[in-house]
C-alpha cells in the first residue's frame, strides 16, 4: 500500500554537540518506570529497600552490553568494513531483548550470590518490569521507523485508519510504503502480559513461577510477531529466524519445567532477611 506521510524526527534534542536521541529517552523511561514497580514490590515483601536499585544498577549496564554484541554478531556483515565505532552506535537501534535477558539473568545470578538472596524471588520481582520495560521501549523502535512488519494491503490501510491514530499511521509510512506496525503488536502483547503476571504474582505461586510464565508468555507473542517483521536476525547459513527458535525452545521447556517444578513438591521458600515463608505445592 503506497501512502505519503511524513515521520517524525528520531532526534528528542539537540544541545550543541550533544544530541539526546528519543530511542534512549524512551528505553531510559521504560527502565524508570520497571525499577519503580520493582521497589514497591520488594518494599511489600519486607525486603532490604536498596536491594532492587542496586540490582538494576548492574542489570541495566549489563544488559544493554549484551543486547548490542548479540545484535552485532548476528548481523556482523552489517558492521564489517565499515568505521568500528559504529559497533557502538546503539542510539540508531540495533538491540536484542534476548542479549538483554541473558545480560540481566546472568547478573542476577551473580548478585544473588554476593547478597546472599534468593535468585527466584529476585526475578519474580523483576518479570512484571522487564515486560513493562519491553512495552515501552517498543515505542523507541516506532520513532526509528524499525521493528516494523511488510506492507500491508489497502483493505488493512482503510481498517487501520478507522482505529489508530494518525501520527502511528504517518510513522509507518516509509519510502511511500505502508507497514504492518509489529511494534504495536508486541507493545499491546507485553501490556496483557504485565496485567497477568500481576494478577499471578498475588496469588502467591511458586518461587520463580511469575518469572517463568513472563519468559513463556512474551515468548509466545514474540513468535508469532517475529514472523510478520522484515529485520529479523536469522540463524547463519538458514531462512530460520533467530527470535522465533529460542521463543520455541523457551516456551516447550518452561511448560515442561513448571510441569516438573509443580510435581516434585517444590516449596516456596523467599528469605527476607527477618523470616522465611514456605508453602508446599499442591
Amino acid at each position: 500500500m503506497s501512502c505519503s506521510a511524513p515521520a517524525l524526527s528520531p532526534v528528542f534534542l539537540d544541545i550543541g554537540p550533544l544530541t539526546i536521541y528519543w530511542y534512549g529517552l524512551i528505553i531510559a523511561l521504560g527502565a524508570f518506570l520497571g525499577l519503580y514497580i520493582a521497589t514497591r514490590e520488594s518494599d511489600r515483601l519486607g525486603l532490604q529497600k536498596d536491594l532492587m536499585v542496586d540490582l538494576v544498577v548492574f542489570a541495566i549496564p549489563a544488559a544493554i552490553i549484551f543486547a548490542r554484541i548479540y545484535y552485532v554478531i548476528f548481523e556482523w556483515d552489517r558492521y564489517v568494513g565499515g568505521p568500528w565505532w559504529d559497533v557502538f552506535a546503539i542510539w540508531e537501534g540495533g538491540i536484542a531483548i534476548h542479549g538483554a535477558l541473558i545480560g540481566a539473568v546472568l547478573t542476577a545470578v551473580i548478585f544473588a550470590r554476593v547478597k546472599n538472596v534468593s535468585f527466584w524471588q529476585l526475578v519474580d520481582i523483576a518479570a512484571p518490569s522487564l515486560i513493562l520495560g519491553q512495552a515501552i521501549g517498543r515505542w523507541g523502535n516506532f520513532m526509528n521507523q524499525e521493528a516494523h512488519g511488510g506492507p500491508i494491503s489497502e483493505s488493512t490501510f482503510n481498517s487501520f485508519h478507522t482505529y489508530l491514530p494518525d501520527f502511528i499511521m504517518n510513522q509507518m509510512c516509509i519510502d511511500g510504503v505502508m507497514y504492518h506496525p509489529t511494534f504495536l503488536y508486541e507493545s499491546v502483547w507485553n501490556v496483557l502480559v504485565l496485567i497477568f503476571l500481576l494478577v499471578l504474582r498475588r496469588r502467591n505461586p511458586l518461587r520463580g513461577e511469575v518469572f517463568l510464565s513472563y519468559l513463556t508468555a512474551y515468548s509466545v507473542g514474540r513468535f508469532f510477531i517475529e514472523g510478520m517483521r522484515t529485520d529479523s536476525l536469522y540463524v547463519p547459513g538458514t531462512d530460520i529466524r533467530m527470535a522465533q527458535l529460542i521463543s520455541i525452545i523457551i516456551i516447550l521447556s518452561l511448560i515442561a519445567l513448571i510441569w516438573y517444578r509443580r510435581k516434585s513438591g517444590i516449596t516456596n521458600k523467599y528469605y527476607d532477611g527477618k523470616k522465611v515463608k514456605k508453602r508446599k505445592s499442591g
